[in-house]
């Protein structure tokens, strides 16, 4: 009796696991579809800021920021004006975007830092880079962690260093989920980078 309720709930599990297998994967494929859609547009931006080797870097970003999604799929309003909602197409967001990324790029490679620097610069902003450069050249969870609580979030005026609940594997896995209210995602790079993997992994469908 025991192994037959244990088959049972065995099968039910994997069921489980296949379903949200299936889900995860057609989600994604439409996120995908709709980076996809700006690959043109990616290809011609990342050439005019010479950063050609990085395009599907971008479209990660965009992937990351918005899932295609939207006027700024970069989000690129507030680096670009310093505030909220002012992008009102694609192409400004991505030639916005774009731009910020390539400064990113530049700062960290003059500075010796790696690329993970610059795109973690491009959530935290360009300060960032002299952080990282000042502590080893290179991003890690723990520069960003430290970056975020004591450094961004008290400038942005979480002095007490509250946390909120931030549900993706890397930050369960890491602190069981959670980021520093006004600290940015501390997880951007990793996400970013998980995110550019899908990208190279699934180029041939579209």
């Amino acid at each position: 009796m025991f192994k037959k309720i244990s088959k049972f709930l065995l099968k039910i599990i994997v069921l489980i696991i296949l379903i949200g297998v299936m889900v995860t994967g057609y989600r994604n494929y439409q996120i995908l579809k709709r980076v996809h859609q700006y690959d043109a547009i990616v290809a011609q931006t990342v050439k005019k800021y010479q950063i050609q080797d990085q395009k599907q870097l971008a479209q990660a970003i965009i992937f990351t920021e918005s899932k295609g999604r939207g006027s700024d799929i970069m989000q690129s309003s507030e680096s670009s004006y310093g505030q909220q909602n002012k992008i009102a197409t694609s192409y400004e967001s991505i030639d916005a975007g774009v731009n910020f990324l390539a400064q990113a790029i530049k700062k960290a490679k003059d500075a010796d830092c790696d690329i993970w620097t610059a795109v973690q610069a491009y959530n935290f902003g360009l300060d960032y880079v002299d952080y990282v450069a000042k502590n080893g050249g290179k991003n890690t969870l723990k520069l960003a962690e430290s970056y975020s609580k004591n450094v961004l979030s008290p400038i942005l005026g979480n002095e007490e260093q509250t946390k909120y609940r931030y549900w993706g594997l890397q930050s369960i896995f890491y602190n069981g989920g959670f980021l520093y209210h006004n600290g940015g995602n501390l997880f951007y790079a990793d996400v970013v980078k998980m995110n550019e993997k899908k990208i190279n992994w699934t180029n041939f469908l579209f």
